[in-house]
């Protein structure tokens, strides 16, 4: 879409050029679908230069300015060749939650579908859910780190202020050693996303899982090593942690559907992270033959369980 309030592209990466009727562009893909009368000025960080993907003992560092096909490459990279991160496992499936284009899989950042706010954005997502954390720089050259299901407090809406910058995000080797599950449901089969939940289970930290896309802001449910809950509890919890309004309601799944259907993905996440099942509802976990993603189909054949597929 054309933009034709723009007067300047200004190349930076200094929150201190920001002015009234600016906005940061990375990849651009939903500032220029959206369009705006208002924005006076860009300010293109295409040119950061700053590394993608940066890999240590601590875990991940994303920058802010990562695509999603860098993304997309990292778990069979030489850099996590020897990482025993079964977190790892979660990178595809919510890469591939965006249903992308060509345009949108080579363009879109990181940072900037975290930024937007999306309840569906599966950036998102995927950081809530291995408790990353965003450092965000300020206009005034001082910085902050918040967690990053903090980041998004309602549908397109964050704790961004004017002219802060979300620079990177870091996904500790913590929460990436732990033992993950993934589902995600849409209303049609190349849908948004009208509920997606991550689950982990670590003997020390016990069980989290992440609610996003069913709910306007991402939700966290942790209950300490020893103390996992049974289906009962499960479903107590979920009802305790999430409201009615909280429900994200639109084209995408009215808020009755997202609330069953993110207490029935919740149980199959915390089944089988106890083993004891290996229902699967929705696309992409574990990859599968009739997902309606190509890059999901699994690469050799008997490799995986069998799951159900359906949405």
């Amino acid at each position: 879409m054309d933009m034709n309030s723009i007067e300047a592209v200004v190349p930076t990466t200094d929150p201190a050029q920001w002015r009234e009727g600016d906005a940061w562009l990375a990849g651009g893909t939903v500032l220029f679908s959206y369009g705006s009368t208002v924005l006076t000025r860009l300010l293109d960080l295409g040119q950061a230069g700053w590394p993608a993907i940066t890999v240590t003992d601590d875990g991940i560092e994303l920058a802010a300015t990562c695509t999603v096909a860098e993304l997309y490459a990292l778990p069979l990279s030489a850099g996590t060749a020897d990482r025993e991160w079964p977190g790892l496992a979660l990178i595809r499936p919510c890469c591939d939650s965006f249903v992308a284009s060509f345009k949108i899989w080579n363009m879109s950042t990181v940072g900037g579908n975290i930024c937007t706010g999306l309840p569906a954005g599966p950036m998102t997502s995927l950081c809530a859910g291995l408790d990353g954390t965003a450092t965000i720089i300020s206009p005034d050259g001082s910085s902050r780190t918040v967690p990053v299901a903090d980041v998004v407090v309602g549908d397109m809406q964050t704790v961004l202020e004017p002219g802060e910058l979300l620079r990177s995000i870091h996904l500790p080797a913590e929460a990436l050693s732990a033992r993950v599950a993934f589902r995600r449901l849409s209303l049609s089969n190349l849908g948004r996303s009208g509920v997606l939940l991550i689950g982990r289970l670590d003997p020390v930290f016990g069980l989290v899982i992440t609610v996003t896309a069913a709910t306007k802001r991402p939700v966290q449910l942790r209950f300490p090593a020893g103390q996992v809950p049974d289906a009962a509890a499960l479903a107590h919890a979920v009802g305790q942690s999430i409201p009615w309004p909280l429900y994200h309601d639109d084209i995408h799944g009215l808020p009755a559907w997202r609330r069953d259907m993110t207490l029935k993905l919740a149980e199959e996440i915390r089944a089988e992270l106890l083993d004891e099942s290996m229902t699967v509802s929705g696309d992409f976990w574990p990859p599968h033959a009739t997902s309606p993603q190509p890059s999901t189909q699994p690469e050799t054949s008997g490799t995986h369980k069998e799951a159900s597929h359906g949405n």
